[in-house]
């Protein structure tokens, strides 16, 4: 009878901690990222990640595919993600493409998350190039910027905004080529939360299931 009784309280006390285990999991935010190192930071509030994350997305001003002028006020307020690639790449961008054709098929229709591609050789990547190389690709929604521009910019942006190449490329300058198979998940407020391998399918889906964690965790800031 004792150890009847005994068993059921264990089997109680196990289903309430994996419940609350499950619950923190699944109100778990993403991290943010405030050094090219990418230490991951937590922060259960808001307020308190604005006080302690200092990093954001630095202002810029690019071309895109279309010939239109794409800045940082376009992703004032977006979610968005970033890579870097160039059109005559034959190794890990055609990859890349193609998984971000991924995220092109869940999100091409959603005004809240943009997808930026800068080119890294925007000296041959004009913006017909772009324009020619989205139509091979199948490039096709209007929130998926090819954008091409100065290269000194692009680099910095790159390392010391999006941080490309985490640390090793931090200290690096505009001479040095910049070849990087990561993509960047970037919040509303511009503070970087996700770096992924854009060559493995695997990551990117995980990317896409991130991107949706955001928009649910600024959908619920909303309603408070």
């Amino acid at each position: 009878m004792y150890r009847t009784a005994f068993s059921k309280i264990s089997l109680t006390i196990l289903c309430v901690t994996l419940f609350s285990c499950s619950s923190e999991h699944s109100e778990m935010k993403l991290p943010y990222y405030n050094t090219p190192d990418f230490t991951p930071q937590f922060y259960t509030s808001d307020k308190d990640a604005t006080e302690n994350i200092t990093h954001q997305i630095a202002a810029f001003g690019m071309t895109d595919q279309h010939g239109n002028k794409i800045t940082d006020a376009d992703i004032e307020g977006k979610i968005h993600i970033a890579n870097f690639i160039f059109t005559r790449c034959g190794s890990i961008c055609p990859v890349m493409t193609k998984h971000m054709k991924m995220v092109q098929e869940v999100f091409k229709n959603n005004n809240e998350v943009v997808m930026l591609s800068f080119s890294v050789t925007p000296w041959m990547d004009t913006v017909s190039r772009l324009k020619q190389y989205a139509e091979e690709n199948a490039i096709t929604a209007n929130n998926w910027h090819l954008l091409t521009g100065s290269k000194s910019e692009i680099y910095t942006l790159a390392r010391q905004s999006y941080f490309a190449e985490e640390d090793l490329g931090f200290s690096k300058d505009s001479t040095d080529f910049l070849h990087t198979e990561h993509i960047l998940l970037v919040d509303k407020s511009k503070r970087i939360r996700g770096i992924y391998n854009g060559t493995l399918q695997l990551e990117i889906e995980q990317l896409i299931e991130d991107i949706n964690t955001l928009k649910s965790d600024t959908t619920n800031q909303s309603e408070r």
